[in-house]
């Protein structure tokens, strides 16, 4: 949270100016501070927290080239995996490389254990993330008038009932008609084009005015203002802190213009499956898609792509926590990968060798050795002091906390023995703590009074350890107390009547 001054209006006491203090809500999420790999143009990691990314440089490296190939298009069906033991970075390199990507490219974000939640199949549940992570670039041709803005004439008239206006108005039955001339130009021509009531009221909307120049799409009617044209840079009194300046147009007033629509695999999907059209899209419930849809859909796409009207991007996917899928959800993927409609897989897992979800076979990561043939490995190791302690010092300046020296080091210490997630939770708390002593800065004693208020896991195990007895539903007890328990058991129902 920061506080934001704005000056108010005069007082009565004086005619100073009052000073009102607003508040503005941050909403600070686990990686909000990640901006990308902070990878150079050779895709060589920088130092010194480029970008919110500190340490595991293999790992940026291997996804930079990941990157790379995905920016290019030359990737897809591939699939990649994130392998590490908690605590090491495996969701913020994702997130990293969400962000390198930008806008363009479809990235989804999902964990393993979704797909049981959903009120849909399984495999359902994969099909629609895939498609979510498939971009489709439509291109469309539409003719438009792009010009300058030379004078907007709007006249009203006064039209009894069936008299026509002058200048093109419409019929009315008695009241007050608008009719209208707009005159655009560019560097080579000027015309004067007639204007009805639907296009004065457009113009009135977008607050268009002389000097502005506009774009008309001629089909729809629709006005974009593109800016001011800088003949008028010298009109003081007509323009705002935010105006945009543009060059007047050149060549003809009417030309055929390339325009580029974004949309997603499953969003073409729910508009053609559902009586409702592209508004089931924000109802949410989109429900399970029929096969044949898909396939009539990505017949048509791939027409399309054949005649140069569409491009397909391949996106990313991304699953953490990938262990808790089961066997039927692994055997899917290994068969959607093969898929010329596939994007980049990249999943993600803290596991070592343990059992695949739903049988008895151990597999390393829980991940088939199917599938794991099929998947680019990328580790990654666990963060030194000081990559800890540089951690810490980046979320601080995201969370907006002051922090001394030696208290920074003391929680980088706490972060190397006990985990950096426990020493990032603490960064908040200690500031809440200094705050209560009335102090801008946090200081050792409040690292050390937030140590002993919050528990880290190890702590809480001795504490379990200790204490067991006295917790219910225990299971650490050992073997005698446990046949004692059951002797007396037995002896209770002996003497039962």
């Amino acid at each position: 949270m920061s506080g934001i001054k704005l000056d108010g209006g005069s007082s009565s006491n004086g005619g100073g100016v009052t000073v009102r203090e607003m508040t503005r809500l941050e909403r600070i999420g686990a990686h909000s501070h990640i901006r990308g790999l902070g990878l150079d143009d050779g895709l060589h990691p920088r130092t010194g927290g480029s970008q919110g990314m500190v340490g595991q440089s293999k790992a940026r490296k291997a996804v930079g080239v990941i990157y790379r190939m995905i920016n290019e298009g030359k990737i897809g069906g591939r699939a990649i995996l994130l392998a590490g033991k908690p605590g090491t970075g495996k969701t913020a390199i994702a997130m990293g490389l969400a962000q390198q990507l930008g806008e363009g490219t479809p990235f989804t974000t999902m964990s393993g254990s979704e797909v049981f939640s959903l009120e849909m199949s399984k495999t359902e549940a994969l099909t629609q993330a895939m498609r979510k992570s498939i971009g489709v670039q439509i291109l469309e041709e539409t003719e438009v008038m792009e010009g300058e803005v030379v004078e907007i004439q709007i006249d009203t008239s006064f039209a009894s009932s069936g008299d026509k206006a002058n200048g093109g108005g419409i019929k009315g039955k008695g009241g007050m008609e608008k009719t209208g001339r707009l005159t655009l130009c560019t560097t080579d021509m000027e015309t004067v084009y007639d204007l009805g009531t639907k296009m004065i009221d457009a113009l009135s909307k977008e607050k268009v005015t002389a000097g502005d120049v506009i774009t008309i799409d001629k089909a729809s009617g629709k006005i974009t203002k593109l800016g001011r044209s800088f003949s008028r840079s010298r009109d003081y009194d007509a323009m705002g802190s935010q105006t945009r300046f543009v060059q007047c147009p050149e060549g003809e007033l009417q030309k055929r213009k390339e325009v580029v629509h974004n949309v997603s695999l499953h969003e073409i999907d729910v508009i053609n499956s559902r009586q409702q059209g592209f508004l089931a899209l924000f109802a949410g419930d989109t429900g399970e898609i029929k096969s044949e849809v898909r396939e009539q859909i990505d017949a048509k796409v791939m027409e399309w792509k054949e005649e140069g009207r569409a491009k397909i991007i391949p996106g990313v996917l991304f699953i953490d926590e990938v262990h808790m899928l089961d066997m039927e959800c692994f055997s899917f993927l290994n068969r959607a990968l093969e898929s010329d409609m596939a994007p980049v897989l990249v999943i993600a897992t803290n596991r070592g060798i343990t059992n695949i979800r739903g049988t008895e076979y151990k597999s390393p990561h829980g991940i088939p050795l199917d599938l794991l043939d099929r998947l680019m490995i990328v580790s990654t190791d666990p963060y030194t002091h000081d990559e800890i302690r540089k951690i810490l010092s980046v979320r601080c300046e995201e969370e907006d906390v002051e922090m001394a020296d030696d208290a920074l080091e003391l929680l980088a210490r706490i972060g190397t023995e006990t985990s950096l997630r426990y020493a990032i939770h603490m960064i908040i708390t200690a500031s809440l703590a200094a705050e209560k002593r009335k102090s801008a800065q946090v200081e050792i004693e409040d690292i050390k009074r937030v140590y002993k208020l919050f528990v880290d896991v190890k702590r809480s195990t001795q504490y379990l350890m200790e204490y067991n007895k006295e917790f219910m539903f225990n299971e650490l007890d050992d073997d005698a107390e446990f046949e004692m328990g059951n002797g007396e058991h037995e002896e209770t129902m002996e003497t039962s009547p």
